[in-house]
C-alpha cells in the first residue's frame, strides 16, 4: 500500500505547494461520492445482533491510529477480569488471503493468509478473521466466544454494536478534515461522533477542536514500549500507518535510529527491501528494528537478526476504562 499524500496531514498549510489545493479540488466530487456511499450503506442496514456483546474498536482515518494495540489492551482487560470468560479479537483479515471466519493461529497461519494485525493479535490471545462480520461474529458465538471486541469495523453496519469507541490519535486528529481520496477520513467527522459511544484519545497532544462538542466518554491512552529497547545502534524499518511516532519512540528511549526507512502501511517485503536494508544497516554498523506489526509479515529467513519492539496501549486512568467497559462487564456479572 502506498503512503498517505502530504495533503491529508493536519499540520499543512491549505494553500500552499504541500497542501495541493488544485488536486483537492478535483478530488471534491469523488469525496463526496465516497461520503454518500458510505452514509448510505450505514442509513440503509439492519445490523444483526448476537446473544454476546459486540464492542467495536474503530476509527475515521484511514490508519495509523493505534487501533489494534487498544483492541489488544481491552481483550487482555475482560480476561483478566474474568479468567473464565473467552474475549476474542475479530479483524478483517486485511492483506490475506483467507476470508474467515476462521480462528487464527499463529503457528499455523501467516501474514499472507489471515493478514498482519489478526496475526499479531494471535500471538497475545485468542483471535479470529472474517469478510463476512455477521458469518464471523456468529461462529464465534457458536464457538463459545462471550465477548467479541472488533478491530475495525465502526463504518460497517453488519453487526449490532454493544458499544462503539472510536481511536483518534492526538497528533494527527483528523488530518485535513476531508473524506477519502481528498483527506483521510473514512466519514465526516460530525457524522461518526454522532454513533460513537466514546473516544479514545491516543498521545499527549491537545485534543482535536472537532471532537469539543462530543456527549460520550473520552479517555486517554499513550502507546508504549513492553520495555525500552537494548542499548545499541539501530537501523529503523516500518510499514504502518505512522512509520515516524515508531522512529519517535526509539528516540525517546534514547536510542534514536542512525537511520530510518518508512515503507507504507502493510507493506509486503520482498527479499530486495531485505537486501537493501540489511546493507544500511552493514553501513551504519547497526541492529534492525521494526515493529511487532512488521515482523509478522516478514518470512522466517527475512526476520533472521532482526528484532522488534514490542508496544502496548498504556491508559492514563485506568478506571476510566473500568467505567467505559461497565455495561459489558456487569452484563457478564449477571
Amino acid at each position: 500500500m502506498m503512503r498517505s499524500p502530504r495533503f491529508w496531514d493536519r499540520d499543512v498549510d491549505p494553500k500552499s505547494r504541500e497542501g495541493a489545493p488544485v488536486t483537492r479540488l478535483l478530488l471534491t466530487p469523488l469525496a463526496a461520492i465516497y461520503a454518500e456511499v458510505t452514509a448510505r450503506r450505514i442509513r440503509n442496514a439492519t445490523p444483526t445482533a448476537l446473544g454476546i456483546p459486540v464492542i467495536c474498536v474503530g476509527n475515521l482515518t484511514a490508519g495509523g491510529s493505534g487501533k489494534s494495540p487498544v483492541v489488544a489492551a481491552i481483550r487482555d482487560y475482560l480476561t483478566r477480569m474474568r479468567g473464565d470468560v473467552r474475549a476474542a479479537t475479530l479483524s478483517r483479515g486485511y492483506g490475506g488471503k483467507q476470508k474467515g471466519p476462521l480462528r487464527v493461529d499463529p503457528a499455523v497461519h501467516d501474514a499472507s493468509q489471515v493478514g498482519d494485525e489478526a496475526l499479531m493479535l494471535s500471538r497475545s490471545g485468542e483471535a479470529w478473521i472474517g469478510a463476512d462480520r455477521v458469518a464471523a461474529g456468529q461462529a464465534m458465538e457458536t464457538d463459545g466466544v462471550d465477548i467479541i471486541i472488533m478491530d475495525d469495523g465502526f463504518q460497517n453496519p453488519g453487526l449490532a454494536k454493544t458499544l462503539s469507541i472510536i481511536v483518534v490519535d492526538s497528533v494527527a486528529g483528523f488530518g485535513n478534515g476531508h473524506v477519502i481520496p481528498k483527506g483521510p477520513l473514512r466519514e465526516p467527522v460530525k457524522a461518526g461522533l454522532a454513533r460513537a459511544d466514546a473516544i479514545i484519545l491516543m498521545g499527549d497532544g491537545d485534543p482535536p477542536t472537532e471532537i469539543a462538542g462530543f456527549d460520550g466518554s473520552v479517555v486517554r491512552a499513550s502507546i508504549q514500549p513492553v520495555a525500552a529497547p537494548p542499548p545499541g545502534a539501530y537501523v529503523a524499518f516500518a510499514g504502518i500507518g505512522r512509520p515516524e511516532k515508531f522512529f519517535d519512540t526509539l528516540a525517546a528511549f534514547g536510542t534514536p535510529p542512525l537511520d530510518a526507512v518508512p515503507f507504507g502501511d502493510h507493506h509486503t517485503y520482498s527479499d530486495r527491501d531485505l537486501n537493501y536494508l540489511r546493507a544500511l544497516a552493514g553501513d551504519h554498523g547497526a541492529q534492525l528494528i521494526t515493529t511487532e506489526k512488521d515482523f509478522v509479515r516478514l518470512t522466517p529467513e527475512q526476520r533472521e537478526g532482526i528484532i522488534t519492539l514490542p508496544v502496548t496501549a498504556q491508559f492514563e486512568r485506568p478506571e476510566e476504562l473500568a467505567k467505559l467497559l461497565s455495561p459489558v462487564t456487569d452484563a457478564l456479572r449477571s
